[in-house]
């Protein structure tokens, strides 16, 4: 008797891991793990953002309305509850990508305000401030490519057969991701660069006083 129920677990094994089970808990954990990076990043973000408005606040405290579209969006993040069931609801998951955007559109301007203000950006705090956040969206950006390589692997074996006749016996479905069209807005990482532009070379006169692009006479 004995023998037989392992006889019986071993054929199940057999067939749970032929029909893709096994790649699915395989697929799952690697999701769930890029998924948990992208958010350590987003909130490696956010955490930056009250001292960055502090620092931005002390020299341009007038910069109201730009100070406030930051964090309103970043509190918008914050309500958001990143919960591992957001990543299967499709609409969840557009509402939290439309946040972290938000967020991104609002640091942009902030950062292009500072450079209005010299003293702001000689502020050796400021410069910390814009480092890490440079280097964060970075890392945002990392991340996320991983997120989108696993789901796009996790998705594919739950909709190829045989894989997706257990996907429907056992209610796996394909996981939410950020969409392809809008990556490189919502990734490219805000301009940090505050060095002025080199001015144009004047252009030397011609010989006998006349500039190179008057005919001489």
């Amino acid at each position: 008797m004995r023998i037989r129920i392992l006889a019986v677990l071993a054929l199940v094994a057999s067939l749970l891991s032929g029909c893709g089970y096994n790649t699915f808990q395989t697929g799952d954990e690697a999701v769930k793990a890029a998924w948990s990076e992208v958010l350590n990043q987003y909130q490696r973000r956010a955490d930056l953002v009250p001292n960055l408005v502090a620092t931005v606040q002390g020299y341009a405290s007038h910069e109201r309305e730009v100070l406030t579209q930051v964090t309103q969006a970043r509190a918008q993040v914050g309500s958001i509850q990143a919960t591992p069931e957001l990543i299967e609801n499709p609409e969840a998951f557009a509402k939290f990508q439309q946040a972290q955007a938000g967020l991104s559109s609002a640091l942009s301007r902030l950062l292009v305000v500072s450079e209005n203000y010299p003293q702001l950006k000689a502020d050796a705090s400021f410069r910390d401030l814009q480092a890490q956040l440079e280097g964060t969206e970075n890392r945002i950006t990392v991340a996320r490519n991983r997120y989108i390589k696993s789901v796009e692997a996790y998705n594919v074996s739950v909709r190829t057969f045989p894989n997706n006749l257990t996907a429907m016996v056992l209610g796996y479905q394909a996981k939410a991701n950020f969409t392809v069209e809008n990556e490189k807005a919502i990734s490219a990482p805000p301009k940090v660069d505050f060095s002025a532009p080199a001015k144009p070379a004047a252009a030397a006169p011609a010989e006998g006083g006349k500039s190179p692009a008057q005919p001489g006479y």
